[in-house]
């Protein structure tokens, strides 16, 4: 071999051990957070692990470990008082060695819910694994080293309301009681493989565990409180103290090694039911901690962290809101005060809505489930409240700011059920549930609808108006305020739906179809927007966060670019006036927004905008909207739902179904040329099993149908069916329309 034979020979295989590298580092870092240093800051740098019920904020650090935790069943309040969300406690860890340390790596694995930690110190390597389990209700965490007797140091805890922590054995223990009776607890079990241990006076007042020349740590920690979520039991159930010790017994019985595996499998039902790529992403890219990569991404954009954050979202929610247990809040289930902005509350004017919007496409519909169940379960007290409020009225609407008791603060937010409603049809609309609909569904619909029956204002021209409406969050308040006006279009759609699924009350669905034909249109107003009051007034220099009037093209389906064109034109008139700059969530709507317009360049712009790296915690409503270090959204301060709005949106972009039929591919970007996903659901209780496009093209479709109903399938160019059916040409798409069988898959490819 040649001198250039061999040069050329060297050139290839770098080149090929590069694509190599490549490909595995898609393959092993692009669903992982992480950094080389430890976390200072509980909003912008700690990262999250949960269950549904517990979590924790995990800082990282070497000498000494802080993990913030929480249960989100802890409220102060009541029926009668909003209270707040309250910080549970911290968990502790004092390691003795004060020495320098190096090859610092902490990761979030989101593809297995699991955080690790790994450092040299005194020539020693410690290595960390963190994870919160559902099926076993608690918080593991493990401390490893290849020296034996490694650790020595204190564990303690620290109650976030002042209780003094005991010391039984190697079990650290504290509890209270808040102000409404409330009972709470948690307690640590320190597991040592060698090593002594022994109770020392905790300098903050209280006892802590001191640990000596222990080869392995493993701390099991369990949090519970006695609430229920039942008014019937005056939300009072069990006290914590025998749920914590069954608990840490069932835990203790099982390995390590088998703890982890329960918790993967768990996790993993839900969450590879997902996968994504948006392409693929420089070596150079990946290779970034997440915050230098947050850093880059204006330098060329980042794919694939992109999609990284969509998968982020779906985290976040199983991790947040888990059947049997409340739905998650302003925060998630992630808060380290006791006075959180805006109560760390259930904000009923888009933001507890905006939390589900990703559950049912991204395929996580059981994570939905403890937001139907607190809209069932708070039913009794809103209807007591709203008799107050509007006697004589049947049904129940609420006030701008809940808690889990029903209690509520604020504003009356009069359309806020009927908001509330969209999501107990969704939950049908995407899995075609009958029992569900007609058992749990829909006496809720029906019931809300009576509400807006009997507070609806008919004038004398038969146009039927909500009275004295507000368009969140600014302007004056008066009659037929258009966000108003679509909301109750769409809970009186999602009840004639519902009526005429199960076959029942013809004579109401007849009326409410009725009432919905006579409501007050959309108008568009002498700029070319849509409306945001009856009046046209709208100022065309208007930049509100809020953009309430365009509920109908989002998350409603009164307005679209095939049915509605010059409704739709004239959203995006006023979407344009908006800008698109502003706080983290409200960016995440216009996502969606402008996805539900199909245009998939804007959609991304505001990714782009979106993605911006924030380091401000404190509440801004103007300006600063991105997301932090640890990929939280930032309003500012941190509000989950722009995360979840995030997740949703690009499923909008890929997937839309809320017409009669499903449109693939309907807002695709020219910065995602090529890619691939599957497990998108959409409604009709179909699935995506795999969408693969190439430069910007559907190369191979293939969808199953769950539950057996005809499918009306809208593509952007024409392939072959596998089943052999007829491709209908529609303006510039093409139209599938055909029968199906359960469980059946249907192909189409180029």
């Amino acid at each position: 071999m040649n001198k250039h034979s061999l040069l050329f020979f060297m050139v290839f295989l770098g080149l090929q051990l590069q694509a190599q590298n490549t490909r595995q580092l898609s393959n092993t870092t692009t669903l992982k957070l992480w950094e080389d240093k430890p976390g200072k800051v509980w909003m912008t740098d700690a990262y999250p692990i949960g269950n549904g019920r517990i979590g924790g904020m995990v800082f990282g650090g070497v000498e000494q470990e802080h993990i913030q935790f929480n249960d989100n069943t802890l409220w102060t309040g009541n029926e009668t008082d909003r209270g707040a969300y309250q910080a549970f406690g911290d968990l502790f860890i004092d390691f003795d060695s004060s020495a320098g340390f190096s090859n610092y790596h902490r990761e979030l694995d989101i593809s297995k819910a699991l955080h690790q930690i790994s450092y040299q110190q005194r020539g020693i390597r410690f290595s960390r694994e963190y994870f919160c389990s559902f099926p076993d209700q608690l918080m593991v965490l493990r401390f490893k080293a290849n020296t034996k007797g490694a650790y020595s140091g204190a564990i303690r805890l620290k109650d976030a309301h002042g209780a003094q922590p005991t010391v039984t054995g190697n079990r650290i223990q504290f509890a209270g009681k808040l102000g409404n009776g409330m009972l709470y607890q948690a307690s640590a079990q320190v597991l040592l493989k060698n090593g002594k241990s022994s109770v020392e006076a905790n300098p903050n007042g209280g006892s802590q565990l001191k640990i000596i020349g222990a080869d392995e740590i493993t701390i099991l920690l369990a949090g519970a409180t006695n609430f229920s979520n039942s008014r019937s039991t005056q939300w009072r159930g069990e006290s914590p103290d025998p749920k914590i010790k069954r608990i840490l017994s069932a835990a203790a019985e099982k390995s390590y090694t088998t703890l982890l595996d329960r918790h993967v499998k768990d996790y993993q039902s839900l969450f590879n039911r997902m996968s994504l790529d948006l392409g693929k992403s420089t070596l150079a890219k990946v290779e970034l901690p997440t915050l230098s990569r947050l850093l880059d991404y204006k330098n060329g954009g980042d794919a694939d962290l992109e999609a990284l954050l969509f998968q982020y979202g779906r985290y976040l929610l199983i991790s947040s809101s888990r059947k049997g247990g409340l739905p998650a809040n302003l925060q998630g289930l992630w808060n380290d005060s006791n006075n959180p902005p805006w109560g760390g509350d259930y904000h009923t004017n888009i933001n507890i809505q905006m939390n589900y919007w990703p559950a049912e496409p991204a395929n996580l519909s059981e994570c939905h489930i403890p937001y139907l169940d607190h809209i069932n379960a708070i039913r009794e007290i809103r209807k007591i409240n709203t008799q107050k409020e509007y006697p004589g009225v049947r049904g129940w609407t609420l006030r701008t700011e809940s808690n889990p008791f029903g209690g509520e603060s604020y504003l009356w937010n009069t359309p806020g059920s009927a908001w509330y409603a969209q999501a107990l049809w969704e939950h049908y609309a995407f899995t075609k549930d009958l029992n569900y609909l007609k058992n749990f569904a829909y006496p809720i619909l029906k019931e809300i609808s009576e509400f807006w029956d009997d507070h609806l204002k008919r004038r004398p021209d038969g146009t039927v108006v909500a009275p004295m409406g507000w368009s969140p969050e600014h302007g004056p308040t008066e009659d037929g305020v258009t966000h108003d006006q679509q909301i109750i279009y769409d809970l009186f759609t999602n009840y004639i739906e519902s009526a005429d699924a199960l076959g029942i009350d013809k004579a109401y669905r007849d009326h409410i179809a009725d009432l919905r034909a006579h409501l007050l249109k959309p108008k568009i107003g002498k700029w070319g927007q849509l409306q945001e009051w009856e009046t046209d007034r709208d100022d065309p220099k208007d930049q509100h966060r809020h953009v309430s009037h365009l509920f109908g093209l989002h998350p409603g389906r009164e307005i679209s670019t095939i049915k509605t064109p010059e409704l739709a034109k004239a959203a995006k008139v006023s979407l344009l006036a908006r800008g698109d700059a502003s706080t983290g969530w409200s960016m995440a709507w216009k996502i969606n927004f402008w996805a539900r317009l199909q245009d998939g360049d804007h959609a991304h712009q505001i990714i782009q905008n979106f993605i911006t790296p924030v380091g401000v915690a404190g509440i801004d409503y103007n300006n600063g909207g991105g997301i932090y270090a640890n990929l939280f959204c930032a309003h500012p301060p941190f509000q989950i739902d722009g995360n979840f709005g995030y997740t949703a949106g690009i499923a909008e972009m890929l997937i839309q179904s809320q017409t009669d039929e499903i449109q693939v591919l309907p807002a695709l970007p020219k910065a995602w040329p090529n890619g691939k996903v599957k497990g998108l659901k959409a409604r009709g209780n179909f699935e995506i099993l795999n969408l693969e496009w190439k430069d910007g093209k559907v190369n191979l479709l293939e969808i199953k149908s769950l539950g057996g109903a005809d499918c009306k399938l809208r593509l952007p160019s024409k392939l072959k069916s596998v089943q052999k059916i007829a491709a209908v040409a529609i303006a510039d798409d093409y139209q599938y329309t055909f029968p199906t069988q359960v469980g059946q898959k249907y192909t189409f490819s180029l």
